[in-house]
């Protein structure tokens, strides 16, 4: 029997924490919806913030602590989850699902916070792809260059290029969002979304 070697554990151990933290970033997205608890009808919510675990919903009604409820929130379906804390305006949740389920949550929620921003129609084949959807990005002198977007994340984007691509360390915008070119490719390049940065 192969004996595990416990430098490879703890390797592995730091990548699986790393993956979670990944899929458990909270995003702001605003999203309604409504809630069922026992002995109440569906009672309206909104969402505060939100990730593939968990979310915190601005309600009139709170429930309890460790209270079951069922979700249904635009956009993304039906959720059951357990109630975590009340908060100042609502409460929140940790939704219970198979960990194939939050994979799909997580894949939706990427979609819907780059979607618009990035000019695409809301139509996916592939989870975690664009489906080769066009963009125009913006270069720092102020060039435009016609573009199609090949992959999103929550932190960043991938783009083939007709012509030469921007340089890395490059500050570009795309419809809404800006961003700093982080690595270029052999027909196209990719960016990391800035926060807080004013187009010029």
């Amino acid at each position: 029997m192969e004996t595990a070697q416990p430098g490879r554990v703890r390797r592995l151990a730091r990548t699986e924490t790393a993956k979670d933290r990944r899929l458990n970033k909270r995003v702001q997205l605003a999203l309604g919806g409504r809630f069922l608890m026992d002995g109440a009808d569906d009672l309206s919510l909104v969402v505060v913030n939100i990730s593939c675990g968990g979310a915190a919903f601005r309600a009139d009604v709170k429930p309890s602590a460790g209270e079951r409820i069922v979700c249904y929130l635009d956009d993304l379906g039906r959720l059951e989850a357990e109630v975590i804390r009340p908060t100042d305006d609502g409460f929140a949740v940790r939704f219970l699902s198979t960990a194939h389920k939050l994979g799909k949550i997580a894949d939706r929620l990427t979609w819907l916070c780059n979607y618009k921003q990035l000019g695409l129609s809301d139509e996916r084949v592939a989870p975690r792809h664009a489906g080769g959807g066009p963009a125009l990005v913006t270069r720092a002198d102020g060039r435009v260059i016609q573009c199609r977007t090949i992959d999103i994340s929550l932190t960043g984007a991938a783009f083939t290029a007709d012509g030469p691509a921007p340089h890395v360390g490059e500050i570009v915008t795309v419809g809404s969002l800006t961003g700093e070119v982080v690595r270029t490719l052999r027909s196209g390049f990719a960016i990391r979304y800035i926060t807080g940065h004013g187009k010029r």
